[in-house]
């Protein structure tokens, strides 16, 4: 079993910026990817970035070159900053670890909430 658990969202203007953090722990192994994706009220939960164990990236076009997701393998903590931010960011944002034997864990959450 792993647990994840998300901290840094709160309140915060358009054109700020803010860290998300989600730490691992339990059986931190074989880990295919770590990632963030979030969900607005209303609509679908979507990708944000992910980070796979050898270290590539990818992120949503709605994101790219405004957040920079990256990880302390020694801390099994990985981070989302997020600059620049928009309104339309506002949503639940979920961290996400996805293991090669095929399961995956999700955290439970944190709220940010970009204020026009």
């Amino acid at each position: 079993q792993v647990q994840l658990v998300e901290s840094g969202g709160g309140l915060v203007q358009a054109g700020g910026s803010l860290r998300l953090s989600c730490t691992g722990s339990g059986t931190m192994f074989s880990i295919n990817y770590m990632g963030w994706y979030r969900q607005a009220p209303g609509k679908q939960r979507e990708l944000v970035a992910t980070i796979t164990s050898r270290g590539s990236t990818n992120y949503a076009d709605s994101v790219k070159g405004r957040f920079t997701i990256s990880r302390d393998t020694a801390k099994n903590t990985v981070y989302l900053q997020m600059n620049s931010l928009k309104p339309e960011d506002t949503a639940v944002y979920y961290c996400k670890l996805d293991r090669l034997l095929g399961d995956h864990y999700w955290g439970q959450g944190t709220q940010l909430t970009v204020s026009s």
